[in-house]
């Protein structure tokens, strides 16, 4: 019996911001995968190790958790005035599914460094030493990215002294602007960022009862919700509510209700197959808390406390399109967040996660008596972490040529 030798593509495995993940440009991946489809999830699903019933990843690339079981598609980009597209795909660890639905705001910081690597950009854009601004389009929610990256010697900088809380060593700064992040008519009235008109809201959960939210799309569809009113303080670690199901199973309901009074899905059992978005986040106060890193942050150093879940687990930092969203409902008076750190119209905020702080700044304006979000901006740092080839068993469902053979 001949067995067939592994497909080899080639890929760069990447560190962005609190989050890493599997980079490919769009012409490496095999012809089937090349598109939407059947074939592209396949393929993915089999580099990161999904499904996999043990919960480790042990056969992939993936990290067995929501920030490290990411793939990153980059091309040249096919909108004007751009200079790539990135497509992102969120995979799930235990089940055959990967969701397109948003954005990675950490991995948003790799595109650039990638994009410059591999001659993406006009040499004469990218400076010997400097900033080089690289003009992505987030193709899976159709927004502008600015990322500054540091070039030294006509390469991407990587080390620094740039100190990012939830990663573990200093690098160098890439600051992200995300333009115009408030929705495009994803969810609810076409260009609200507040889909249901309403800066606070009540939504009703079976089970749990009336509970105030704020709902917004910005950056990716987001429900926030007090941490009081729901028995928590917002200065919780992983291990308070990770491993507690009836938590996960009430932070679940919560998300799929949001999920449909935004619009997001038409029947509040479809939320399980969009685990991506929206996101759900808590908010509280600033407090006195311990980070999972036993670092002590003071109340007086932030403006508010906020947690966050993804894909069913409580992040252990931020995910940073949920700190775009953090940002601008922050500068908006009214919302819950906007209450949680003391009103005002701040521009920027510092917020309080699990690894520690994070400093978010937002542009937001009133516009013919809507609120609209111009511009959030945020640091990030990015590494290469390996770059050759991934290897993948062959598999008639990725590697399909077009005559079907």
């Amino acid at each position: 019996m001949t067995h067939a030798p592994q497909l080899r593509i080639p890929a760069t495995y990447m560190r962005g911001g609190t989050s890493k993940g599997v980079f490919f440009r769009l012409q490496d991946l095999p012809k089937p995968a090349q598109v939407p489809g059947a074939a592209r999830d396949a393929l993915l699903l089999r580099v990161i190790g999904s499904p996999d019933p043990y919960g480790k990843h042990t056969d992939g690339m993936g990290g067995a958790t929501s920030s490290t079981s990411k793939c990153v598609i980059i091309s040249p980009s096919s909108v004007p005035g751009h200079d790539v597209d990135y497509l992102y795909g969120q995979v799930s660890i235990d089940s055959a599914f990967v969701d397109w639905s948003g954005n990675c705001g950490n991995l948003s910081a790799a595109v650039g460094p990638f994009a410059i690597a591999h001659s993406m950009l006009d040499p004469a854009r990218v400076p010997r030493d400097g900033l080089c601004t690289v003009r992505i389009w987030q193709a899976n929610i159709g927004k502008t990215i600015l990322a500054h990256v540091p070039v030294s010697g006509g390469d991407v900088q990587e080390t620094g002294d740039f100190e990012l809380d939830g990663v573990t060593f200093p690098a160098a700064e890439i600051v992200l602007d995300f333009i115009d992040p408030s929705d495009d008519g994803e969810a609810g009235e076409a260009g609200a960022m507040f889909p249901t008109g309403n800066r606070v809201d009540t939504l009703e959960v079976p089970g749990i009862g009336s509970l105030e939210v704020t709902l917004i799309n910005a950056g990716i569809p987001t429900v926030f919700v007090n941490a009081c009113d729901i028995g928590y303080t917002g200065a919780e670690l992983q291990d308070a509510i990770n491993g507690d199901a009836k938590a996960l199973a009430m932070f679940e309901s919560i998300r799929a209700q949001g999920a449909l009074r935004m619009g997001l899905i038409k029947d509040v059992g479809d939320a399980v197959t969009r685990q991506h978005t929206p996101k759900l986040a808590f908010v509280a106060p600033p407090a006195d808390y311990i980070t999972s890193s036993g670092k002590h942050v003071a109340a007086s150093d932030i403006d508010l406390l906020v947690r966050a879940l993804s894909m069913g687990k409580l992040h252990h930092a931020m995910m940073g399109t949920c700190a775009v969203a953090i940002a601008a409902a922050a500068a908006i008076p009214g919302t819950l967040v906007n209450h949680a750190a003391g009103g005002g119209s701040p521009s920027a905020i510092r917020f309080g996660h699990p690894s520690g702080t994070l400093r978010v700044g937002a542009e937001a304006e009133q516009a013919d008596g809507e609120w609209i979000v111009r511009k959030a901006s945020m640091s990030r740092s990015a590494r290469v972490l390996m770059e050759g080839m991934v290897r993948v068993p062959q598999d008639r469902s990725y590697i399909l040529t077009e005559q079907g053979a």
